[in-house]
């Protein structure tokens, strides 16, 4: 009797166990009163960390209730592909906020790097014309300011002594002539141009007009040659020492005006359109008392194939010759960019590949939405597609929220375009099936697969392969 009832109560447990099993095993798989409503779940994640997975429901190391992640690609709240729901205060926790997409002129300071450069047209080069000897040199120095027409130096050249008496011959000649009053007008045409030759006789073994004036005034021989300045200007380059010898064609000196130099400023190619020939800009130094207004030179910008820059050329006054060859100076320039429909950088994600940002639609729910972006400047972004003026963007806490679309999508972009590879069953991505040559054309259609033998299989009978919709 006794063993009777043990048998009996044994045979109540095992199938009250067996209904308990029956009973709760759909309900830690499946969401919804039953039926063909319910979805399967695959797994929990951390809200805040979607990496932490759990195959059970509970609470997740953040303190948060773990959510689940459904068969059908869609978070619990969810109700959309590329929409998330994020409740107020999980937004405030992530630090969402958000900013309008604007259409309007944006202002922006362009700012550049500069070099000064000595102007090219205000160099002088001093070269030697003939060989000679130095015999007398001044104190001017390299990096000493000079004058125009200032003597640096003195010379004896052997060159210089035949031309200096046939230009006294000349003179003498002429003169000559002229006091008798025998001189015809084809003879006085003929003194003339003997005047002229000597005297480029005199210019060719590197005498100044200075020095011919005083020849022609003392009508003597001058024993030395002299070496003057060409303009007012620094002392860049001297290459002549006290009772040294020096060649044909020999730099002696060289002299550069400063009152105007060059900026040579590195310009990315994007930023040409804001430097064209006249636009001014300014240079900024510490050394400056004020900032100077600079012109960009009417000259074809030189492109570094390295660096990916334009050498931009601005010409600029030098009052006081604060700049000096070889300074860096901030080039700044102001421009305005637009009309155009822009938002805060912020607010973009680039992958490279594809733009996109978050639209805040109210109630909690987020949009994220492909966008074509055009210029980038400062903190704002020119919006060319996907975007109209009004739309609330979210510009922080973004990325979270990229993450949390994605898992959301059981791991996969809300954006990327996806079917079912019609073999195996599986969600494809058409950008991965497309660069793997995965896909084959089919009763006016692409179809795409997740591997080289579904495709094989499909292109050996199409026909036996329904084709499933996304």
């Amino acid at each position: 009797m006794q063993r009777r009832s043990l048998i009996i109560v044994v045979v109540i447990i095992s199938a009250a166990a067996f209904g308990a099993g029956y009973l709760i095993s759909p309900g830690a798989n499946s969401v919804g009163g039953g039926g063909s409503g319910e979805r399967e779940v695959l797994y929990y994640v951390d809200p805040m960390n979607p990496s932490f997975r759990s195959p059970e429901p509970g609470t997740a190391p953040c303190g948060m209730a773990l959510e689940p992640v459904y068969a059908n690609g869609q978070g619990g709240d969810s109700d959309q592909r590329g929409v998330i729901n994020v409740r107020a205060d999980r937004q405030q926790l992530i630090g969402v906020k958000t900013s309008i997409a604007v259409h309007a002129t944006v202002p922006h300071e362009l700012r550049l790097l500069g070099t000064v450069a000595v102007d090219e047209t205000r160099l002088y080069d001093i070269s030697s014309i003939t060989e000679g000897w130095i015999r007398e040199v001044t104190d001017a120095t390299t990096g000493s300011f000079v004058r125009k027409s200032e003597v640096l130096a003195r010379y004896y050249s052997q060159s210089a002594y035949n031309p200096q008496q046939a230009f006294i011959y000349a003179l003498n000649n002429m003169e000559r002539q002229s006091t008798t009053g025998q001189r015809s007008p084809d003879q006085g045409l003929v003194f003339e141009k003997n005047i002229l030759n000597t005297t480029q006789a005199l210019l060719n073994v590197g005498m100044t007009q200075e020095q011919i004036d005083n020849i022609k005034r003392s009508r003597k021989e001058e024993l030395l040659v002299e070496v003057r300045s060409p303009a007012d200007g620094f002392i860049l380059e001297r290459n002549v020492f006290l009772g040294g010898a020096f060649k044909p064609t020999m730099t002696l000196y060289t002299v550069a005006d400063l009152s105007v130099v060059w900026i040579l400023a590195d310009a990315f190619e994007t930023d040409e359109q804001f430097l064209k020939p006249g636009v001014k800009a300014m240079i900024s130094h510490p050394a400056l008392d004020h900032d100077l207004e600079a012109v960009v030179a009417d000259v074809l910008p030189e492109f570094n194939s390295a660096t990916r820059t334009l050498k931009v050329r601005l010409e600029v006054r030098n009052p006081g010759f604060q700049l000096r060859p070889g300074m860096f100076v901030d080039v700044v320039r102001q421009v305005e960019l637009g009309p155009a429909l822009t938002v805060p950088r912020a607010a973009v994600l680039d992958s490279g590949s594809r733009q996109m940002v978050f639209i805040d639609q109210g109630e909690g729910n987020l949009e994220a939405r492909r966008v074509t972006t055009g210029w980038r400047y400062g903190d704002r972004v020119e919006i060319l597609k996907g975007l109209k003026e009004g739309d609330e963007v979210v510009t922080s806490g973004n990325f979270l929220l990229d993450s949390e679309s994605r898992m959301r999508s059981a791991g996969g972009d809300p954006l990327t375009e996806v079917s079912i590879d019609p073999i195996c069953g599986m969600e494809v991505e058409h950008a991965r099936a497309e660069a793997n040559g995965l896909t084959s054309e089919f009763g006016g259609a692409t179809i795409y697969f997740c591997n080289p033998n579904c495709k094989k299989t499909f292109d050996a009978d199409p026909d036996a392969h329904p084709v499933p919709t996304t």
